[in-house]
């Protein structure tokens, strides 16, 4: 069962990368995801990532990345032509996604409560920085303004706000919204609005940091890479590389220091309950890594992990991609776009479904590969598609 959506048609309206990255999920779900773009333009993550090159041929990594499996149309919403095929387009679909501002929709007439006259069990699903009312609704919002807005910056690092290095907020916003929408799937009758707020979702994942204030009146605060709850816990420096520990239970730390030929710790007032190693975290560190620092990280991690103390290595990107925990588990999929003169390896799902990786059959698709076939399917005819060409609505 690892295309459980194959019967599911999508509408991708969306760009960059939450919208993007949720029918991402759906595509490998086994849905039929129509990416409907700007003629000319396209998804603006065609144009961004780290090679030049493929960003000026419209097929930018940052587009490659979560576009794998989906069709791509091209579509002038603003021209009569370009809205009427959409509209075509929603009779025959099941979901619509979109991540314009609040209130766009609506004035190009193409609205849920438009739409959903032409498809009453349309899910449609609008994905935004701030949710489509309230005071903050019609300000733009990436990822950079989510994640400082939302207090992730605020407790991340160590003396000054710092962003978490990957576009976390526009990644969660995707997760929440492919969520949604497979719930919303499963409703009977279909036909409803999600409304996902990237910065309320962020939100609903910071549950023990909000808590903490909601129900214990703490002030957030950035630790570094300490875990606030428990010590010793966080990142240590071994002789050449850091690594994690996380002896959180009393039996752990009790473990750790034996190991490390530090039972003197134990009997320190410092360090007697989990509080006290808590409120003294850095004069513990201190006292451990003056063992730590004396053999490697791999050694550490091996002897740690052999004695029931969770530990494990601080690697880099590239490190565990070609790491067996993840090279052998199918994580990576490869594809040989026709409109590129090179392979490209993209990450698929962090899930399998018994025992199979979902999976998609096809490469990220040039802008407005699809076009044409998709408006034959339609009964638009040849002469109906060169006139839409000509006047711009595809």
């Amino acid at each position: 069962m690892t295309s459980p959506l194959a019967d599911i048609r999508v509408l991708d309206l969306t760009n960059v990368l939450a919208g993007p990255f949720a029918c991402h999920q759906l595509a490998h779900l086994g849905a039929e995801v129509i990416k409907v773009e700007t003629p000319g333009r396209g998804d603006l993550a065609r144009n961004l990532g780290a090679s030049p090159d493929l960003s000026a041929q419209g097929m930018g990594i940052s587009f490659l990345a979560q576009n794998a499996g989906k069709k791509s149309i091209t579509l002038n919403l603003k021209h009569p032509s370009g809205k009427e095929a959409l509209k075509r387009l929603v009779k025959t679909a099941d979901v619509l996604v979109e991540n314009f501002r609040p209130g766009v929709m609506a004035r190009l007439d193409l609205s849920y409560d438009a739409l959903r006259e032409t498809n009453p069990a349309l899910i449609y699903c609008a994905i935004s920085g701030f949710g489509q009312d309230g005071p903050m609704a019609a300000q733009p919002a990436y990822d950079q303004i989510i994640q400082g807005a939302s207090g992730v910056m605020s407790i991340t690092g160590h003396d000054t706000p710092t962003r978490v290095g990957y576009p976390l907020s526009d990644t969660i916003g995707g997760l929440t919204a492919a969520m949604a929408i497979t719930a919303a799937l499963n409703a009977n009758p279909r036909g409803t609005f999600i409304d996902v707020s990237m910065l309320e979702a962020t939100l609903a994942t910071m549950g023990w940091v909000v808590s903490n204030h909601l129900i214990g009146g703490a002030t957030p605060q950035a630790h570094g890479n300490e875990n606030p709850t428990s010590a010793p816990s966080g990142t240590f420096q071994a002789l050449d590389a850091p690594l994690n520990i996380a002896a959180n239970k009393d039996e752990q730390w009790q473990a750790l220091a034996s190991l490390l030929g530090r039972s003197d710790l134990l009997a320190d007032a410092r360090f007697a309950t989990r509080e006290d190693r808590k409120a003294n975290r850095h004069a513990l560190l201190a006292e451990l890594e003056t063992v730590l620092t004396s053999q490697t990280a791999a050694h550490w991690v091996a002897a740690l992990n052999a004695k029931g103390i969770p530990a494990g290595p601080v690697l880099t990107v590239p490190q565990i991609l070609s790491h067996p925990q993840i090279a052998d588990r199918g994580l990576v999929a490869s594809f040989d776009p026709p409109s590129l003169d090179q392979s490209i390896d993209v990450v698929t799902t962090g899930f399998r479904m018994d025992d199979t990786r979902p999976s998609v059959a096809t490469p990220p698709p040039a802008l407005g590969e699809h076009t044409h076939d998709i408006l034959r399917d339609l009964g638009y005819a040849e002469a109906d598609i060169q006139r839409m060409t000509e006047e711009g609505a595809i």
